[in-house]
């Protein structure tokens, strides 16, 4: 079957047509930290918007478990979406009641309205399917046709998700269709020589991306906290660092299954090891295969890769066609640890092909780190989402889209 664009719902003008936007974005203080997935919905707003079309956003922000908190209203999110627009976007308090009624009224052709938080409503990721339904019928009401374009939440089974799109016209917008694009490069058809770099805390939480990719890639390189698992599988103590010792075997037989693919596995030959988690704790670089060594001993904690091994990293990534980046070197959100990760996204910039951001805390740590959209071949909104594709699983939210 062949995904469902937005040709396939033809003319739009005049029509009422609900977007399922990801615009989950971070809030401090009730202000954004970072735009970046209201920037990659106006494609389609866009796009709908200059056909005529009276677009009524929809989206969930943070988890507030079925009932209304003001903490995770998009009153923000509409704010900067106006400005961004260049045109006001009208916000309506509540999501299917009287205030939403009123807004989507009196939108007119080529206007942009924003509903309250998906999530102050319990039906939206209900486990039963009649009170998923049941909500995304009350939704479906204020629309003509419906777009899918929050490639974010496509792996979930929700109302906004999966049942509304099974009670209008449906199709998927810009984003989902791009990503979607960039995926398939990455899975199906990749320039060689392809590198993955796989970082963050958990080893576990990227087991089914290693076994799935192993076989289609060249190399993959190894940071963030889930290296320790790795070192731990090759014998080496770790000291205090992060340690899934229940991953341990399974490791082991990544490694074994590598070599016998012929793919080479790079781990860190350094590691910036300190006294404690902290922004202010003593740290020193030594050996990544000597961690208790270092003036910390069994408490030390690995909080980065070190510099040997991220201009190693980076000169590997420089020889690549194609590169996929998911989750950090090290813990970038204090300034001590965060060379590693800037390390790789610089590297990540200069690529003579296609260089991916994976989303989620990749996404935000370049963000942070003072690099721009524009500098990486792509940034994906995926995070969980664009994993799960890589794991070689059906997406419910893109299956209904006719993928």
């Amino acid at each position: 079957m062949t995904l469902r664009t937005l040709d396939s719902l033809g003319s739009l003008a005049g029509k009422r047509v609900i977007v399922r936007c990801d615009l989950n974005v971070p809030l401090k203080n009730g202000v954004i930290t970072d735009d970046g997935r209201v920037r990659a919905s106006l494609a389609t707003i866009n796009a709908l918007a200059s056909q005529g079309a009276r677009v009524i956003l929809i989206s969930h922000l943070g988890r507030p478990e079925g009932a209304p908190d003001e903490k995770y209203s998009l009153k923000p999110v509409s704010i900067r979406l106006s400005e961004l627009l260049g045109s006001p976007v009208s916000f309506a308090a509540d999501t299917i009641g009287e205030d939403a009624q009123r807004v989507v009224d009196a939108v007119g052709d080529g206007d942009v309205a924003l509903l309250e938080n998906l999530r102050f409503n319990e039906g939206e990721t209900s486990k039963s399917e009649q009170e998923r339904s049941a909500f995304a019928e009350q939704l479906a009401r204020f629309g003509d046709a419906f777009v899918s374009d929050g490639f974010g939440v496509v792996h979930r089974k929700q109302a906004s998700v999966f049942e509304l799109a099974s009670l209008l016209p449906s199709a998927a917008g810009l984003l989902i269709a791009a990503e979607l694009d960039v995926l398939d490069r990455l899975t199906e058809k990749p320039q060689r020589p392809y590198t993955v770099v796989l970082g963050g805390s958990k080893v576990s939480d990227k087991l089914g991306v290693i076994g799935h990719l192993l076989p289609k890639v060249d190399t993959l390189l190894i940071g963030g906290g889930m290296l320790f698992t790795f070192l731990a599988a090759q014998g080496f103590r770790v000291g205090g660092s992060l340690l899934e010792a229940d991953q341990i075997d399974t490791v082991k037989g990544y490694l074994a299954e590598a070599e016998r693919l012929g793919v080479r596995i790079v781990l860190p030959t350094d590691v910036v090891v300190a006294s404690h988690f902290g922004a202010d704790a003593e740290h020193t670089v030594t050996s990544a295969e000597k961690i208790e060594e270092a003036p910390f001993g069994e408490t030390g904690l690995g909080l980065d890769i070190g510099p040997e091994t991220g201009r190693a990293f980076a000169a590997i990534i420089a020889e690549s066609k194609t590169v996929f980046w998911n989750g950090p070197m090290g813990v970038f959100e204090l300034a001590p640890f965060a060379e590693g990760t800037r390390a790789v996204a610089d590297a990540l910039t200069k690529v003579d092909g296609l260089g991916v951001v994976g989303g989620g805390d990749s996404a935000a740590a370049v963000r942070a780190l003072g690099f721009t959209d524009d500098q990486f071949g792509h940034i994906s909104t995926g995070g969980g989402a664009s994993l799960e594709f890589l794991e070689g699983k059906r997406l419910p939210g893109l299956e209904v889209l006719g993928w």
